[in-house]
């Protein structure tokens, strides 16, 4: 007999009926950067910025995510771009995943991991669509228009949190089956009910 978790694991096909009680849960997307990260909610998009460095910095990112995720039921961040070989920062990026990470498992918050191929095919139905291609399948599909800096860092979190959204089975809208498939080859959070 396998335990009760809190989520079903199972990636959700099509548009699937939501669970019959209670309310939708607070899933937070987002698209973790140095300089500019995107956080996403369920209608509502904005950017943490900083121009500071090194541990001021992290210790500044770390705070300021924290407050938009310490009271979600699930968080989806965009995983770590391979294609980008020689990345300034990599390392302090790598340490920001890792903090927010800890910051998820520290306070019991199932965490997801999204690869930018997944959120990009689950944005658009395509694996190498570009930034402004996102940011338009998140306006087209959910009526969501992200403006100004950061636009593309909050497409990208906004598509993060849809994907966790549908994956629980409470889709914001209906996605082509080629999009759905971006749900598989994510790291989808297995938390056992009541570990809250």
């Amino acid at each position: 007999m396998t335990a009760p978790t809190l989520f079903n694991t199972t990636p959700a096909a099509g548009l699937t009926p939501r669970p019959a009680a209670g309310p939708t849960p607070l899933v937070i997307g987002l698209d973790l950067s140095l300089t500019c990260t995107g956080i996403a909610g369920n209608g509502w998009s904005t950017i943490v910025r900083t121009k500071t460095r090194g541990d001021t910095r992290l210790d500044y990112l770390r705070h300021e995510i924290g407050t938009y995720i310490k009271a979600a039921d699930l968080v989806v961040m965009e995983g770590p771009s391979f294609g980008h070989g020689a990345m300034a920062g990599h390392e302090d990026l790598a340490g920001l995943r890792v903090l927010v990470r800890q910051f998820c498992y520290r306070h019991r918050i199932p965490y997801g991991v999204v690869p930018p191929s997944n959120l990009k095919m689950f944005a658009t139905t395509r694996g190498n669509a570009t930034k402004g291609e996102v940011r338009s399948g998140v306006a087209n599909r959910y009526g969501h228009h992200t403006e100004g800096v950061g636009r593309y860092d909050q497409a990208d979190a906004y598509t993060a949190m849809a994907m966790g959204l549908h994956h629980l089975g409470y889709p914001l809208a209906t996605a082509p089956d080629r999009a759905l498939k971006a749900l598989d080859g994510c790291a989808w959070p297995e938390f056992v009910a009541g570990a809250r």
